[in-house]
């Protein structure tokens, strides 16, 4: 059965500019992965100051790096809350800019902060691992499972187009790209989440 549906907070409470997105959501036709990513900004925020690191992070992908929206569908503070990423439907299969070469069929999570410097947070980890128990619930995986993907190269991904490769359904973006993310602190507590 899918666990249930854990809270996230919407992108109107974390204050998106809706005007800065552009472009046409794209949907998968299911869910199959979910990547574990982190920003790799302060660590030390309070809670008033993450509405502000979203939409810091919403204007760097955007104005930075010339993506439509933000690129993770969720992101989640040190304090276990969950906010919506990319806009699209938290509940559907929205197609992210996250993992270069895998974003087809699959969704990330990124958490505030650099996770090669500190541990993160159990209430982070916990809300991680509750938000990947309902995607990929809904979506009939298994998370201690795996799933061929099939790379659609470019950006910092480690296969070229067309390569098929086995991920585990709860991966780290290190696993798929040329990249340290989601830091050595966080990499590491996958296998329990």
């Amino acid at each position: 059965a899918a666990a249930g549906q854990p809270v996230i907070y919407s992108r109107a409470q974390w204050g998106a500019d809706e005007g800065l997105r552009s472009g046409t959501v794209k949907y998968s036709a299911t869910i199959k992965t979910g990547f574990v990513h982190h920003t790799a900004g302060t660590n030390g925020y309070s809670e008033a100051e993450v509405p502000k690191i979203l939409r810091a992070v919403y204007a760097y992908h955007v104005k930075g790096n010339g993506w439509s929206d933000v690129g993770y569908n969720f992101l989640v503070d040190r304090f276990g809350r969950l906010w919506e990423g990319r806009h699209g439907g938290i509940a559907k299969a929205v197609v992210g800019a996250h993992t270069g070469g895998f974003n087809v069929d699959t969704f990330a999570v990124s958490g505030l902060g650099n996770y090669d410097k500190v541990a993160p947070e159990q209430p982070m980890l916990d809300s991680i691992a509750r938000l990947m128990a309902w995607k990929l619930g809904s979506h009939f995986r298994d998370p201690n499972g795996t799933a061929v993907l099939t790379s659609q190269g470019g950006g910092t991904s480690r296969y070229s187009a067309g390569t098929k490769v086995t991920f585990s359904n709860v991966s780290g973006h290190r696993d798929a790209g040329r990249t340290s993310c989601p830091g050595g602190n966080l990499y590491a507590q996958l296998p329990t989440i």
